[in-house]
């Protein structure tokens, strides 16, 4: 049963020291967030409030922001709020991986700027299940089975243990306003189709099923923290740390399952089944690269390196650019193949925020810049690894630069946000290709 004794119980679970600790809440204005919030403020706690408005279902979203908006102003709460805008870039797909980018660079923006400890979000039980579902639907092994972390990388959720039966009946005891969002009705996403097909029959075949099914999340993570720490001890024995690389010995590689043998590559960025199989065939003198690490195969060794202790920056002469007589960037022409084979570009560049001349080279280490659709700054090396650009393909990659070295964009992935043109710009530069 959900109430204020048994939720601070739960939060002393994730985090002994909570009541002296400073947290901020992501409340989107629904049940479950805004009994998390009612939650943390009957349980006098040091609390603020983040709310997004995705400016996705026009009059509701707005309402949502006003009722979030009313509570804390009501209770004395500081309040963030992020409005989506154009500057935003909504792609036409892939929107609740847009909205998570979006989301959590404005809670990581907040909580540093406002020294808070924890990011609370109000996920439940029912929310487990539909992960536990996606992620077996997957095949993502262990790992992903035991679903929703509760306590990860500085983010609580301290109402995983609930189901929403339990929210709802916390709701109705108590009268807490929400809103509803109609839109999870819908079955355009996998998540919603679970919802509200698969999980409801699965409801319906044990009534206890929910909360079974809770206990069975428990051992699967009591079995993960288990397997870790075997492995953990394995890897001890098998992995020998040298001053330039680390060198696993083959013989005692090899005498491990293929299970504990996956679980050591994955961790160095090594995933794919058809990979691995390759890896543990390779003849000497083999090489492998992941996302971080490069895997050589000796006779008796493995060594892996870090890519950047190997990569070796091309010097790379600086390209200066012109303009044409229509405020046009002069982009040689074989290079706007080079470019172009990647994607389109159609930029517009406040020139007042500039200085000249334009030019275009390769990424420097510490390169950093300010894209559009993402809140904050970010490194440009960061940025390539979230877009899955492979090591070597990333120094064919050109900069868009100013005078003062200042990062304009990637071409063509990325515009940086700070010097695109906007209405009140009185002198635009174009970017086309």
């Amino acid at each position: 049963m959900l109430n204020s004794q048994t939720f601070q119980h739960s939060l002393e679970r994730l985090f002994a020291d909570y009541r002296n600790t400073k947290f901020l809440l992501a409340i989107s204005g629904g049940a479950d967030s805004m009994v998390l919030l009612d939650l943390f403020k009957d349980s006098k706690l040091k609390f603020e409030v983040a709310h997004i408005n995705y400016q996705l279902r026009g009059e509701d979203s707005d309402k949502d922001q006003e009722l979030v908006e009313k509570i804390c102003e009501q209770n004395n709460i500081h309040f963030h709020l992020y409005q989506v805008s154009e500057m935003d870039n909504k792609p036409k797909n892939s929107i609740q991986d847009w909205a998570r980018i979006i989301r959590y660079n404005f809670f990581r923006k907040i909580q540093q700027e406002r020294s808070l400890n924890f990011i609370v979000t109000a996920h439940h039980l029912n929310d487990q299940l539909e992960t536990f579902i996606i992620h077996l639907s997957k095949a993502s092994g262990i790992k992903g089975l035991t679903g929703i972390p509760a306590n990860e990388n500085n983010i609580l959720r301290p109402l995983l243990s609930f189901s929403k039966e339990e929210i709802y009946d916390f709701v109705k005891e108590n009268n807490i306003e929400f809103r509803e969002d109609l839109s999870n009705q819908k079955n355009d996403y996998l998540r919603n189709k679970i919802r509200n097909e698969i999980v409801p029959k699965l409801l319906e075949v044990n009534e206890n099923f929910l909360d079974n099914f809770g206990k069975s999340i428990s051992y699967l993570n009591q079995t993960k923290n288990f397997v870790d720490e075997q492995i953990f001890k394995i890897e001890k024995e098998i992995i020998v740390n040298k001053e330039d690389s680390l060198q696993i010995n083959k013989k005692l590689f090899f005498n491990q399952s293929e299970f504990i043998q996956y679980e050591i590559l994955r961790k160095f960025g090594f995933t794919e089944a058809e990979e691995i199989a390759k890896i543990k065939k390779a003849e000497a003198g083999k090489k492998f690269i992941s996302s971080e690490y490069q895997l050589n195969s000796d006779r008796e060794i493995f060594v892996l390196k870090k890519i950047v202790d190997l990569i070796v920056e091309e010097v790379q002469e600086e390209i200066i650019l012109e303009i044409d007589s229509g405020n046009q960037l002069i982009i040689p022409e074989n290079l706007q193949q080079e470019i172009k084979a990647l994607g389109k570009v159609n930029w517009e560049i406040d020139g007042s925020k500039v200085q000249f001349p334009f030019k275009l080279r390769r990424k420097k280490e510490g390169d950093l810049f300010h894209p559009i659709g993402m809140i904050g700054k970010k490194k440009i090396s960061k940025f390539f690894k979230d877009e899955k650009i492979p090591i070597f393909g990333q120094q064919k990659i050109w900069l868009l630069c100013d005078g003062d070295d200042q990062v304009l964009g990637i071409l063509p992935f990325r515009q940086d946000r700070r010097f695109a043109a906007s209405k009140e710009s009185s002198e635009i530069i174009k970017v086309k290709i």
